[in-house]
């Protein structure tokens, strides 16, 4: 095939594939598990469930947004077969996905939010005998290679960096019972994805060396990995629960309520904004 059908055929694949979602003014909202998208729910006017192959999807109003909510589980087969059946049920003109991470950037602090201005898969890739990492998935649609970096859409993401200046973020919680009067950072960055729960400063060093990672998490580029095939926009927010560290488990049981409301509270926010 010489490179002018080669061209042509690719652009008709794409003409086609665009042309095969047809999107319904509604937008898709996921979280990971119960504490993640219950601020969500509960902000629903109207809610409705809706079970499709046996997930719960709630579907209502935020404002003027008609809105679909759905808890996906804890990592990235979950993630993108939850992702998938709300695309394929309710058709979704974009999606937002809030919950909690582990901060890989030494200038974050549990409770800061990293907006996915791109995600990647940290776990996926091969190595072959020169030690040379592959690290692109294949998309199952046009059969071509992916990028690295999943990114987000551009307006959803200004969106979020206007809005979120307008949010009023929770402090982070100390030991004697008090709350921190530091100001919460917020920042667009990368947020790199995989399945297993990163509790090593070793870890986070690769991660950071490796991606430019801001911060680790178990769902958001399988999510981004479905919305871009598709071509669904979609935005990944994420509130640091601990830093990945060794000290992980114990910060994110202490930080994840706080990181949770404050992720749940930006998404909100947005949607009304649309």
């Amino acid at each position: 095939m010489n490179n002018r059908l080669l061209l042509f055929f690719l652009l008709v694949s794409h003409f086609t594939l665009a042309q095969h979602y047809k999107p319904r003014p509604i937008t898709g909202l996921l979280g990971a598990f119960g504490a993640e998208v219950a601020l969500v729910k509960e902000s629903l006017k109207k809610p409705k469930t809706v079970i499709v192959d046996g997930i719960s999807f709630t579907t209502g109003r935020i404002g003027k947004q008609r809105v679909v909510v759905a808890e996906t589980g804890i990592g990235k087969v979950n993630a993108a077969m939850t992702t998938a059946l709300m695309l394929d049920h309710f058709r979704p003109q974009r999606v937002l996905f809030t919950g909690i991470a582990g901060g890989t950037n030494p200038d974050l602090q549990p409770g800061d939010i990293v907006i996915a201005g791109r995600t990647a898969h940290h776990d996926y890739g091969s190595i072959t005998d020169k030690n040379t990492p592959t690290r692109q998935t294949r998309n199952a649609i046009t059969k071509q290679f992916n990028p690295v970096y999943f990114p987000a859409d551009s307006t959803l993401m200004r969106l979020a960096e206007t809005v979120v200046k307008t949010v009023p973020l929770e402090g982070i919680p100390l030991a004697s019972g008090g709350v921190s009067d530091r100001t919460v950072k917020v920042m667009t960055g990368t947020v790199v994805t995989g399945d297993v729960f990163v509790a090593s400063p070793d870890k986070v060093r690769s991660l950071r060396t490796d991606f430019g990672a801001d911060a680790t998490e178990m769902e958001g580029a399988a999510v981004a990995q479905v919305c871009y095939q598709i071509q669904v926009p979609h935005l990944i927010i994420r509130s640091l629960s601990d830093r990945a560290d060794a000290e992980a488990h114990i910060a994110y049981d202490k930080f994840y309520p706080t990181a949770a409301r404050n992720s749940a509270k930006l998404v909100i926010a947005i949607v009304r904004a649309l």
